[in-house]
């Protein structure tokens, strides 16, 4: 493993005297929580209250202006009535705390952020209902609209030139395609990547811009029972903001949630609806949806080799979406964009028309 990625290893005496010395809190109870690469506990404190402590790797550690801005959007979002984290400040005021430890690579530094606690499951657990598939389209795109309001001083910070998991930088996948070697997925990915540049880069001058979160997915959204569903009751995990277009943040809805349905094509109708009541599809977008949706599974089965390969341990993580977005990607391949498209668009109109 690179030094430079180095996830955080906190043990729990450390949370407690962290807990103590930057927020006068004492855990009464701390677990840890799943993580791509950084840390996170569950604390609860003897004081009363429920917080979730997160340990940023000491990688994304050195760009404190990132963190600072992705508290800020989280903040804002929360003012929108978005159910949202909020930070938890140290006792002297800080947002965050950087801390020096060795969890076996030498002394590195971690960044550390207190937040809010939401309560729910991940819509992972859940039957993904027609209602709340609509659901998630349409609070992935108020999301997206709050976003495009944003004002800061740092706001470039998001804009991630070679940021791997940016659809804007689909074509950087070919530098890791060779990880497929002898897998007969790799033909579909190479052809993917053939057709995110000869049919999306022409209309990409037609997409609106934004700033995405860029990781709208089944592990970062949570739901709570309601009536006889289940309502959203929280969206997880900032670290991946970048700048981008409004488009790209319905394909990774789409994409997450298809990982999670028995039918998975079903999926994309009922999220587009839900986004269209919010932010409509222009042309360009519309004809692209397909192909970005596509792009999106293979740079999660592509980055997820590419991960393991550096965190052999945490293959399990690591590899839950990938997994199950194999099928998922050869059906939609084979079906092709006209099928899927129809299947999509249909469903979305009658939807919509319920509505």
């Amino acid at each position: 493993m690179s030094v430079k990625h180095a996830q955080p290893h906190f043990s729990q005496s450390q949370v407690t005297e962290m807990m103590k010395r930057l927020f006068n809190l004492t855990p009464s109870e701390i677990h840890s929580l799943p993580s791509y690469e950084d840390q996170n506990f569950y604390v609860a404190p003897a004081e009363g209250g429920e917080y979730a402590l997160k340990i940023m790797n000491s990688e994304d550690s050195e760009n404190p202006t990132l963190i600072e801005v992705q508290t800020y959007a989280m903040s804002v979002l929360h003012q929108n009535g978005l159910p949202v984290q909020t930070v938890v400040p140290t006792t002297s005021g800080q947002l965050m705390s950087l801390e020096e430890t060795d969890c076996g690579y030498g002394p590195q530094r971690y960044l550390v952020r207190l937040f809010t606690y939401l309560p729910g499951t991940t819509i992972s657990k859940v039957p993904l209902t027609p209602q709340l598939l609509y659901e998630a389209g349409k609070t992935a795109a108020r999301m997206e609209k709050i976003f495009h309001q944003l004002e800061h001083p740092d706001l470039g910070v998001v804009q991630r030139e070679n940021f791997m998991w940016s659809l804007s930088n689909v074509p950087l996948l070919e530098g890791y395609v060779h990880l497929l070697d002898g897998d007969p997925l790799q033909e579909v990915v190479k052809s993917v990547i053939h057709q995110y540049k000869t049919s999306v880069i022409p209309k990409r001058s037609n997409f609106r811009k934004c700033i995405n979160h860029g990781d709208f997915s089944d592990q970062n959204i949570l739901v709570q029972p309601e009536g006889d569903g289940h309502k959203i009751s929280g969206i997880l995990d900032f670290g991946d903001m970048n700048t981008g277009c409004f488009i790209h943040e319905l394909a990774i809805a789409i994409m997450y949630m298809m990982t999670e349905h028995p039918e998975p094509v079903d999926v994309g109708g009922p999220v587009l609806a839900g986004w269209e009541s919010v932010l409509p599809l222009n042309k360009a977008e519309k004809d692209c949806l397909y192909v970005l949706v596509l792009s999106r599974f293979c740079q999660s089965l592509v980055l997820a080799r590419h991960s393991v390969m550096l965190h052999p341990e945490n293959e399990e993580y690591l590899m839950i979406t990938s997994r199950r977005g194999v099928h998922t990607l050869r059906q939609l391949w084979e079906l092709g964009k006209e099928q899927v498209e129809k299947v999509w668009f249909q469903s979305a109109a009658q939807v919509s028309d319920s509505k």
